[in-house]
């Protein structure tokens, strides 16, 4: 491999190229045939994603598993247009005799999987001795059997039960009246042994103090966990005089060699009829949407007029590390009333995004973030940028931040009001017939949205960095916090809505609970105005096409996980009790109270290199400009709170090999990969970028309490 090579062009046939390089190489470890093993640190949780089958009484010998693999996809993880986890059961048996030997009237063994309660009961096809894969599953919770039937087409189950096991989800059960007790009794333990953390913080000078926080829909909590509240001072930026209103986002062109002021500022915000102080770049929410040529170079003046210090990270360009934005790595934060200037290059088409990486919990949630639009000619849709966010609003406002620790530092900062470009009732317009790209950002602290439009069909485009290879149609988009999706869309008639469906956790009652939000709607009318086809442009020539040889062992493992320390008596009891089932996305903020009431003072998250055991800023990773190294990423299971992890690599860009040991479908170039709960993913990165960079998970919240490490790419 050389280092002096031209840079390879963000397209698709640099991808396919790729693709077909890396095609044969090695998956991550699987489970073995025989059994669920215990979790490696190198690998998924079988936990997590295996069933053991237990065998009918009589049936010495017979034995079986059922390992839960990911559906091929887009994405990192495959979940309905509702929500519902999709799995690719993978069924290995032994020991089974002759099927007539269990029953002198059947003729073949058949797998089914069916509801804890047994109904429906749905045939997945004929099984034998070794493994076979089953058709998708989408049940939340779900029991496999394998019986001895009359014929492999059976529509009921009739013959001899022979095999039966129950998914991880089925674990997820209700507390029972111990629990219970325990729960209640949580506020007297807390107040004698663990130092207050369940009483009221002080007020602050400016009278502000924390009160409750709201709950979804349908969702109870229990009385201890109610009266928790954050061990930190509460903070809410507090209007010095007369503020202008928030404006609209701004369309901002800017040529080559322009400079842009960019102001980050207090401005009045008025959602649902209730007025706000928050932040804004220029006075917009969102920021001014930057439009530039690809290959142009531009100056930003940053000025601070906020009450905290702040930076600009401009998210997924590969940009000069010097101005990247990261505080005491590329530059010092910049301090209240002073200024900074940043040199932007764009050297890949596409859509980005700019950020504070100062207090981002604070600074990005109050609405500090802005897209960029690097103009793609090949592209001759009508394309919509949309920048996703979610705001905390109680009764009495908006639910003040941690002022010296981030709250919220077990599942991030859920918000409970959503926003599309700012607005909490998005609209837009579209004709019958018509084709629109929609680009989305995913702004939000800590929510992973899974989106889809009414009355239309979807065709999945691009994401953070380049085109996919080829166009798929899909059902919905799931998008996690720094993500960046295009859609085409093909509205067929009628009101269009733009929905987020996801399955919560009710971890109280052990139930999944569906949750629909309607962020937006589109008025269609007419017949279509454009002649456009939903895939007019997918063709895109490459500069350099390149191969890559690697070996099939990662050449770096990084883990993922959390520590705890003083913690509430209830939280970490009801933690205990909840860990026995982790959903690979936690896509609702259902644990409210013990997740608000945890600050990154308590929750350590911390990212781990495997092989020498050194964690976040210790660890020690070089490589040389122009190298492509693979890196495993374990998001680790055995954690009080495991939960789903977005991973930002700055600076640089890679292709997703594998999930779980399954490969996508269709590759892109990406900058932030959804790494699922318990869940193990290699990525083949391009390090071409030289410089320091920083690698985090992109809830705010978590890499606030230190989930983050660099790297340094040395120039030959």
């Amino acid at each position: 491999m050389t280092s002096g090579r031209r840079r390879a062009s963000v397209s698709l046939l640099a991808v396919a190229t790729l693709a077909a390089a890396i095609g044969s190489l090695a998956a991550v470890p699987t489970v073995p045939a025989d059994r669920c093993v215990d979790p490696a640190e190198d690998g998924p949780s079988p936990d997590l994603y295996c069933m053991e089958l237990v065998a009918a009484p009589g049936l010495d010998g017979v034995a079986g598993h059922v390992q839960l693999d990911f559906v091929p996809g887009p994405f990192t993880i495959s979940v309905t247009r509702e929500g519902r986890q999709i799995y690719r059961p993978q069924l290995t048996v032994t020991g089974l005799p002759p099927v007539q030997d269990i029953d002198s009237t059947a003729r073949a063994y058949v797998a089914w999987v069916t509801t804890p309660v047994f109904s429906p009961m749905i045939n997945l096809g004929e099984v034998a001795n070794g493994t076979v894969t089953l058709p998708p599953v989408s049940f939340d919770q779900f029991v496999i059997i394998v019986s001895a039937e009359r014929s492999a087409s059976v529509t009921e189950r009739r013959g001899r039960l022979v095999l039966r096991g129950g998914s991880p989800s089925t674990r997820l059960q209700p507390p029972d009246f111990q629990q219970f007790s325990l729960a209640v009794m949580g506020s007297a333990l807390d107040s004698t042994m663990m130092h207050g953390h369940s009483q009221h913080v002080p007020a602050t000078s400016d009278s502000l103090a924390w009160t409750t926080v709201p709950m979804p829909a349908g969702i109870g909590m229990l009385p201890s966990e109610m009266a928790l509240r954050p061990g930190a001072t509460p903070f809410l930026p507090q209007a010095r005089g007369r503020l202008p209103w928030s404006q609209r986002s701004q369309f901002t062109p800017l040529a080559n060699g322009d400079t842009l002021t960019l102001r980050a500022g207090l401005v009045r915000r008025r959602i649902h009829g209730r007025e706000y102080v928050m932040y804004a770049f220029n006075g917009q929410t969102p920021g001014p949407l930057l439009q530039v040529e690809r290959g142009a170079v531009v100056t930003v003046r940053f000025i601070n007029e906020l009450d905290q210090p702040s930076t600009v990270h401009w998210h997924g360009l590969r940009l000069d590390w010097r101005m990247d934005g990261v505080p005491h790595i590329s530059q010092e934060p910049v301090a209240p009333g002073a200024s900074h200037y940043y040199t932007l290059r764009f050297p890949d088409a596409g859509v980005y995004w700019y950020h504070p990486h100062v207090r981002e919990d604070i600074q990005q949630d109050l609405g500090l973030s802005g897209n960029i639009r690097v103009n793609d000619p090949a592209s001759a849709i009508p394309e919509k940028l949309l920048l996703l966010d979610d705001l905390l609003i109680g009764s009495d406002g908006l639910v003040p931040f941690g002022r010296d620790h981030a709250t919220h530092a077990l599942m991030g900062r859920f918000g409970n009001v959503m926003l599309v470009n700012g607005e909490p009732a998005w609209t837009g317009q579209a004709r019958s017939g018509a084709t629109m790209r929609y680009w989305f950002t995913n702004a939000s602290n800590t929510r992973t949205f899974n989106l889809s439009f009414t009355n239309a069909r979807m065709r999945l485009v691009a994401t953070d960095l380049s085109r996919f290879e080829r166009q798929q149609d899909v059902e919905s988009i799931v998008i996690a916090p720094a993500e960046r999706y295009a859609i085409d869309v093909t509205f067929t008639g009628g009101r269009s809505h733009l929905m987020n469906r996801v399955r919560a956790l009710d971890h109280v009652f052990g139930r999944f609970i569906q949750q629909d939000d309607t962020l937006g709607s589109v008025t269609v009318a007419g017949v279509r105005n454009n002649a456009a086809r939903i895939s007019a442009d997918v063709a895109v020539v490459a500069d350099t096409a390149f191969t890559v040889e690697l070996a099939s062992n990662p050449d770096l493992t990084l883990a993922f996980g959390l520590r705890v320390d003083g913690l509430p008596f209830i939280t970490s009891r009801m933690m205990l009790l909840d860990s026995s089932y982790f959903h690979p996305v936690e896509w609702s903020g259902t644990m409210v109270g013990m997740n608000w009431a945890t600050t990154t003072a308590q929750a350590k998250w911390f990212v781990r290199d495997v092989a020498t055991g050194r964690e976040n800023e210790t660890i020690d990773f070089r490589v040389r400009q122009g190298d492509r190294k693979r890196i495993r990423l374990v998001n680790l299971r055995n954690t009080l709170h495991g939960m789903h992890h977005p991973i930002h690599l700055h600076g640089q860009r890679f292709l997703i090999l594998s999930v779980n040991g399954v490969a996508p479908s269709v590759r892109a170039w990406k900058d932030t990969i959804l790494l699922p709960a318990g869940s193990a993913a290699d990525i083949l990165v391009e390090f071409d970028n030289p410089g320091r960079w920083m690698l985090h998970c992109h809830i705010a919240e978590h890499v606030e309490s230190g989930m983050m490490t660099t790297f340094e790419v040395e120039k030959p």
